[in-house]
């Protein structure tokens, strides 16, 4: 099993906190169990004993019977038998109805140190009722990292561009490394969108025209890294026989993101350094998810690359933007820290034409924030300001 340090070395300062509640969240298979598994472990391992340890995972059917906040609370509490602190566990809680209060009449009694994980966006802060405001940590839980894949299948260098291309067909969900044969790999993750379809689109959010809603996301993913038009989407739709109001298109858009299968990403003016909230672009959370939906047969590598990138970008804790220049684009614009960087994405620079295009886009721009072009090749393009870097060099690298 992969300890996933990078969320580990994040949570344990919060492990023994009562007055905090501890929500890691994400996308459906993404690992949030797993690193549940591996607190508790840790918990165990400093002396815990097993009575102060409390598990419930509501996908269990043994666990049916807690349908509500009240249930919730009155089965925890039958569950402490002694003055010590108790570590709650409580995976998937977002079926039980009204979650907020029960949690939070256990944390008022600063008896138990909880951890949640849910799979929509009632465990982040966009959607949390009152009773948990202030009152909670969240960390986002994303799919395998490439670093992670890497040391996962304890490949060697040599073999970095082999993991990548398998990634851009395959995704990274943890669980899809058992599967060997590709047939297999293909139907694990058809399922893992079909839970997602039902049990978050279907059930939680109350959308019942699939028809729609997966063309939708179908060309979405066909139209990944390009600036979202409403009207394109609404013009494809009437095509394929299928019309939506403005208002359903957008609360499908919003189930996507809210289920955490599309990240949307807001542009940046790199002059006027403001976010704009127009001509936003959409990334996939894991490009296998993507390869099963999207209409096309052959991967695009400079998109998946960029995707790549992104997702690696916002694992590290990076807020992410498109930079809007007044000459045309920059791919990202990242900040962390207070500190910005500005990227280009590029598979290969080995026509003049492309190392001319990828770092020609800072033209024009005349600050000292740090300016890169990341892509496969090994040889060293830097020029003036703008830093070349090799894209296994900056996935592997924790401090990039």
């Amino acid at each position: 099993m992969l300890i996933r340090e990078k969320y580990l070395s994040r949570i344990r300062g919060f492990y023994e906190t009562t007055s905090l509640i501890k929500i890691i969240y994400g996308m459906r298979r993404s690992g949030k169990s797993i690193i549940l598994s591996q607190i508790r472990d840790e918990i165990k391992a400093s002396g815990i004993d097993d009575e102060n340890i409390i598990y419930i995972n509501f996908e269990s059917i043994k666990f049916d019977f807690i349908k509500n906040a009240k249930d919730l609370f009155e089965y925890i509490q039958s569950l402490t038998i002694n003055n010590k602190k108790y570590y709650v566990f409580l995976d998937e809680i977002q079926k039980v109805e009204e979650f907020e209060r029960g949690i939070n009449s256990l944390r008022i009694t600063d008896k138990y140190s909880i951890f949640i994980t849910g799979s929509n966006s009632r465990m982040t802060f966009f959607e949390l009722s009152t009773d948990l405001s202030g009152r909670y940590v969240s960390f986002r839980i994303h799919p395998l990292s490439f670093k992670e894949v890497v040391l996962l299948t304890n490949t060697k260098p040599k073999d970095y561009e082999k993991v990548l291309l398998d990634m851009f067909e395959w995704g990274s969900l943890p669980q899809r490394f058992l599967f060997k044969d590709n047939i297999n790999k293909a139907d694990y993750l058809s399922s893992v969108y079909d839970s997602i379809l039902l049990k978050d689109v279907v059930e939680r959010l109350g959308i019942k025209d699939i028809t729609s809603f997966n063309k939708v996301f179908q060309y979405i993913l066909d139209t990944e890294s390009r600036e979202f038009s409403r009207d394109n989407v609404i013009d494809f739709l009437s095509k394929e026989y299928q019309k939506i109001a403005n208002d359903t298109l957008y609360s499908y858009l919003e189930a996507l993101t809210s289920t955490f299968i599309m990240n949307k990403v807001y542009r940046y003016d790199v002059h006027g350094k403001t976010t704009l909230k127009t001509l936003n672009k959409y990334y996939c959370s894991d490009l296998g998810i993507k390869q099963i939906k999207s209409s096309g047969s052959e991967l695009n590598y400079s998109v998946c690359l960029e995707n790549i990138v992104y997702n690696d970008l916002i694992s590290k804790d990076y807020k992410v933007f498109i930079g809007k220049t007044k000459k045309g684009e920059i791919d990202f614009v990242a900040i962390k820290n207070n500190q910005m960087k500005y990227i280009q994405v590029s598979f290969k620079l080995d026509l003049e034409s492309t190392l001319e295009r990828e770092f020609s886009a800072f033209n024009g721009i005349d600050d000292s924030v740090d300016k890169i072009v990341i892509s496969l090749d090994t040889k060293d393009y830097s020029r003036d300001d703008i830093k070349h870097i090799n894209i296994f060099d900056m996935l592997m690298d924790d401090n990039f």
